[in-house]
């Protein structure tokens, strides 16, 4: 909620993929989002899915309203989520900001009495109101004012977890989502687990934010035309086919199997060609003898956008 006294408009049902910037914040989103391997569950665990489903589907019905959707929701973290709904949930958690106190629906902390630094925030709408750009801002605002990196936007139905980067100017990025009511129980088991208690407390969100930092498809294009993958592909390649390939060639043949969004990171990337040896041919007859060459891939003409 904005403030107490702010009611809930029902907006159309669609994230954009690039948000207008609002207060400074600016939405990226994954280009694509690899599924963790899923286990089979236990009885109890399965059973605790299925439980969590049941009150949302009963507000659902008769439409209720989000005070209504947050006493479920609220009932959710407990049973299926392990936290204590006393000691690690501040409800209406108040922000200060510029201009008059707003309040975030859930501040989650790991001890009691830490209000003050929460490690997740919340905000949460009625179960039929779909989640729009508005309300990932406005959730944004409360992070970025408690300094707090992890939020959760949800309806119930649907859940969103985001990373905030306090840059300038700061960055949300959609980490994971699923959906209680479509997605399998496995699926959602893994999902809740990953906010559960037990995980946020050992530094799991953040395990998965620096391997989400890591695994950049600059940081994958950039290995991908490094100098000594490019002399790799190239020995493997004369290896097994008895053909010897130039680096540069090797460097467009890379090009015409990436995706456009790949291009664009490839453009940033400064690509060193190896050096080819003084005396040896290739076996199309051309003499070597190049040195080392920086080149710079051009981007691509189109703008690149990301979808969820």
């Amino acid at each position: 909620m904005v403030s107490q006294a702010t009611g809930l408009k029902h907006l159309r049902p669609r994230l954009d993929n690039q948000i207008p910037k609002a207060n400074n914040v600016s939405i990226l989103y994954p280009l694509e989002e690899t599924p963790m391997a899923r286990q089979k569950l236990d009885k109890e665990t399965r059973k605790a899915v299925k439980e969590a489903k049941r009150p949302i589907e009963e507000v659902a019905k008769i439409d209720a309203n989000e005070a209504e959707t947050r006493r479920r929701i609220e009932r959710i973290f407990a049973t299926l989520m392990g936290y204590d709904v006393f000691k690690h949930i501040t409800r209406e958690c108040a922000v200060a900001g510029i201009g008059p106190t707003d309040y975030c629906d859930f501040a989650i902390q790991l001890e009691n009495g830490d209000a003050d630094k929460p490690v997740i925030m919340v905000e949460i709408k009625a179960v039929n109101v779909d989640l729009m750009p508005k309300h990932l801002k406005q959730i944004s605002s409360y992070a970025i004012n408690k300094g707090t990196e992890w939020v959760i936007l949800t309806n119930g139905r649907e859940w969103r977890l985001y990373h905030v980067s306090f840059g300038q100017p700061p960055q949300l990025k959609l980490m994971e989502s699923w959906d209680l009511m479509s997605d399998s129980p496995e699926a959602l088991a893994e999902k809740f687990s990953l906010v559960g208690y037990k995980n946020v407390k050992k530094g799991i969100l953040d395990e998965m934010w620096m391997k989400a930092n890591v695994l950049t498809p600059q940081n994958l294009v950039g290995i991908l035309v490094s100098e000594m993958s490019i002399k790799l592909v190239r020995r493997e390649i004369r290896k097994s086919t008895g053909v010897l390939v130039a680096p540069d060639e090797i460097v467009g043949a890379i090009r015409r199997i990436l995706n456009e969004a790949a291009l664009t990171e490839m453009g940033a990337v400064k690509i060193s060609l190896p050096n080819r040896k003084k005396h040896r041919k290739a076996l199309n007859g051309e003499a070597s003898g190049r040195n080392t060459v920086a080149e710079k891939i051009p981007q691509s003409n189109h703008e690149v956008t990301s979808e969820q």
